[in-house]
C-alpha cells in the first residue's frame, strides 16, 4: 500500500473521529447545561435545545469547518498534480 494512501486514510479517519467527538460534546453539553437557547446552524437553521440537538449542531459545525477546506485541499493538490505530471 503506498504512503499516499496510508495518508489519506489517516486524515480521513481523523476527520471522522474529530466529527465525532464534536457530536459527542454537544450531547454531553445538552445533558449537563441547563438553560440553554437553541443553537442555529449557520446562523439560518434552528436545532431544538436538546442533547440530540447539540450533537447534531457541533457534528456539523465541525463537519463543515473541517470538511471544506480539506475538500479545497484535495482539489488543488489534485491540480498540481495534473500540472506536474504534463510537465506544466
Amino acid at each position: 500500500m503506498s504512503s499516499n494512501v496510508r495518508g489519506q486514510r489517516f486524515v480521513l479517519g481523523l476527520y471522522a473521529a474529530l466529527v465525532t467527538v464534536a457530536g459527542v460534546a454537544g450531547f454531553l453539553t445538552g445533558t449537563f447545561v441547563s438553560g440553554l437557547s437553541p443553537p442555529r446552524f449557520l446562523f439560518l437553521i434552528p436545532f431544538p435545545a436538546t442533547p440530540l440537538g447539540f450533537a447534531a449542531y457541533g457534528a456539523l459545525t465541525i463537519a463543515l469547518v473541517l470538511g471544506v477546506p480539506l475538500v479545497l485541499v484535495v482539489f488543488v493538490s489534485a491540480r498540481i498534480d495534473d500540472d506536474a505530471a504534463r510537465g506544466q
